[in-house]
């Protein structure tokens, strides 16, 4: 499971909101490419989203802030909702994705320019991420928390580009 970032214009956020299955294809293409306006964080998106909810980080960045789809109130891994997502138009991975819109990308860009690595992992104990049952774990010690803060100057760069293009982001796991 990866989380994933794809940075769009407020044209092609708004394009999306009506046609996911461009959206779609676009975050492919991009990918594909391996080009800037794509992003991942592979599996340490939880590990991060952990560890910035910690510090009081108010923006979700591996979730984004609003949905595209609703997603029915059953229980996460219930036949219901198997069944929703299997009927998803396209497989974006584990669900359907969200997004930031450009007001939340520069509020994060602000935010993480100011965090450093050691910010990030600062009096971590890698047994609290263990008790959370933080995605990919095992958080044994100090060394998977480095794994971690290691993304970091790649989501500051991404974030801060996107800021700089007044671009909303697309957020998936997949």
């Amino acid at each position: 499971m990866n989380g994933n970032w794809l940075r769009v214009s407020p044209a092609e956020l708004e394009r999306a909101r009506t046609d996911l299955g461009w959206a779609y294809e676009l975050a492919m293409a991009e990918r594909n490419e391996n080009s800037e306006r794509w992003a991942s964080t592979d599996k340490a998106w939880d590990g991060l989203d952990f560890l910035l909810d910690r510090l009081g980080f108010d923006v979700p960045l591996v979730l984004g802030t609003e949905r595209f789809v609703e997603l029915p109130d059953v229980e996460p891994d219930s036949d219901e909702m198997f069944d929703f997502l299997e009927n998803l138009e396209d497989d974006w991975g584990y669900g359907p994705p969200s997004y930031l819109a450009p007001v939340d990308v520069a509020t994060a860009a602000s935010r993480l320019a100011a965090l450093t690595a050691d910010d990030l992992i600062r009096g971590v104990d890698p047994q609290e991420l263990k008790r959370a049952d933080i995605y990919p774990g095992p958080w044994e010690g100090p060394r998977e928390l480095t794994w971690l803060a290691h993304y970091l100057p790649d989501v500051q760069a991404f974030f801060a580009a996107a800021a700089g293009d007044s671009a909303a982001v697309i957020c998936w796991l997949d």
